[in-house]
């Protein structure tokens, strides 16, 4: 099941990732959300957690502290 998480302004998020290439050839994973469903939703990865900008609503994945 994905990821989804409501904003303080009541928008919902759905979590995505996809892999990348760097350009020094190294592989990571990044993490964008989105307003709508899509193949690539994902559930949140262990030992991360979701920070919200409260100036703008903005949704972000960080490592715990």
């Amino acid at each position: 099941m994905a990821y989804k998480h409501t904003n303080s302004k009541g928008v919902t998020y759905h979590l995505n990732s996809k892999a990348v290439v760097l350009r020094g050839g190294k592989e990571q994973t990044i993490y964008y959300f989105s307003k709508d469903q899509r193949p690539e939703a994902t559930d949140l990865p262990n030992g991360m957690e979701v920070n919200e900008n409260p100036r703008n609503g903005f949704l972000t994945v960080k490592r715990k502290v």
